[in-house]
């Protein structure tokens, strides 16, 4: 699509202008932004091979709600060294953060919840899902879960942007090259994001990668962004090679739980096993954090997130609770 003036996922509004021109607002809905921002992806590697088997794994005996909202209850110790690696390298890995049991449950939920509506192009996606469901909302909403990401940021209070659950189906392709702070609106880099499977992700399943180093994001700062195709995409992976950056991308073990900082360059690849990978996020930011004075397309359907909030307003709507934080 490099080089073409369209994207069937664009609206008229978002499809104007330059390739690298993203100032207008998005005009569709949630669904149709991750349609379009998948479709951003390169992936020629890999797209034709066979897919990789993955058994279902054995969980044991499964915990009702209160056992698990009970264990997300409680503090994880986060070590210091875990401090200094996500301050020096934007990005760290928690094993042992949510047990087997309690990983098995969220995924059927999430399930659920996907197969009364989501988006398509192989990643099927939702937000929001605390409001309706409440395991989903004790997960997202942990004491935890919170403490670890205040720990990591080193603030005293923070709220939640979203929700998100990513289902990457069978044969789904990479998620492209980015970092958040050029997707959320939120003028902070006091933003962290985490990511928790719901089962083990081996290489073949499309683990999240990251670019190590908190300013990895300056080798590729001045690279022209592409809303019609893949070149962007590109651009950054032939960048970071040529650059030297390490790029991690290991499996996660089940359990395992890794929070990146809105700074942080990551990307996902395609999930070539025969399983679907199941994947709970949420986007955290210190409180009193503000809305950016001009959201762009790549922000989304952003005022669903943070409604009856104007920019260059505090990010403290009812939809962004304050979390309890275990541990602080």
């Amino acid at each position: 699509m490099d080089g073409e003036d369209v994207n069937p996922h664009l609206g008229v509004a978002t499809a104007r202008g330059e390739a690298s021109d993203v100032t207008a607002a998005w005009d569709g809905d949630n669904e149709q932004w991750w349609d379009w921002y998948m479709s951003l992806a390169d992936n020629v590697e890999g797209a034709s091979e066979p897919l990789v088997a993955v058994d279902a794994p054995d969980s044991g005996p499964l915990p009702g709600d209160t056992e698990i909202v009970a264990e997300l209850a409680e503090p994880y110790v986060v070590p210091s060294t875990a401090v200094a690696a996500f301050a020096a390298d934007g990005f760290v890995r928690l094993p042992g953060v949510v047990s087997p049991g309690a990983a098995e449950v969220l995924r059927r939920r999430l399930i659920a919840l996907l197969d009364r509506g989501g988006s398509g192009s192989g990643l099927r996606s939702r937000e929001m899902m605390w409001r309706e469901d409440p395991l989903v909302r004790a997960a997202v909403l942990s004491p935890r879960v919170g403490g670890i990401s205040a720990a990591l940021l080193d603030v005293d209070a923070l709220r939640l942007y979203h929700d998100s659950a990513l289902c990457k189906e069978p044969g789904a392709g990479r998620t492209p090259w980015h970092h958040d702070a050029h997707h959320f609106p939120l003028a902070s880099h006091d933003v962290i994001s985490m990511w928790m499977p719901l089962q083990a992700v081996p290489a073949a399943m499309g683990p999240l990668a990251f670019a190590r180093g908190m300013d990895a994001w300056r080798q590729v700062d001045d690279l022209a962004f592409d809303k019609y195709g893949t070149s962007y995409d590109r651009r950054v992976a032939e960048t970071f090679r040529a650059a030297g950056v390490e790029v991690c991308d290991e499996p996660f073990a089940l359990g395992d739980v890794s929070f990146h900082s809105t700074l942080c360059f990551h990307t996902a690849g395609a999930n070539r096993s025969t399983r679907s990978r199941m994947v709970l996020g949420a986007t955290y930011y210190a409180d009193g954090v503000r809305i950016v004075d001009h959201p762009t397309m790549v922000s989304g359907d952003w005022q669903l997130f943070v409604p009856d909030t104007a920019p260059g307003e505090p990010a403290a709507s009812a939809h962004n609770p304050l979390l309890e934080l275990a541990g602080r």
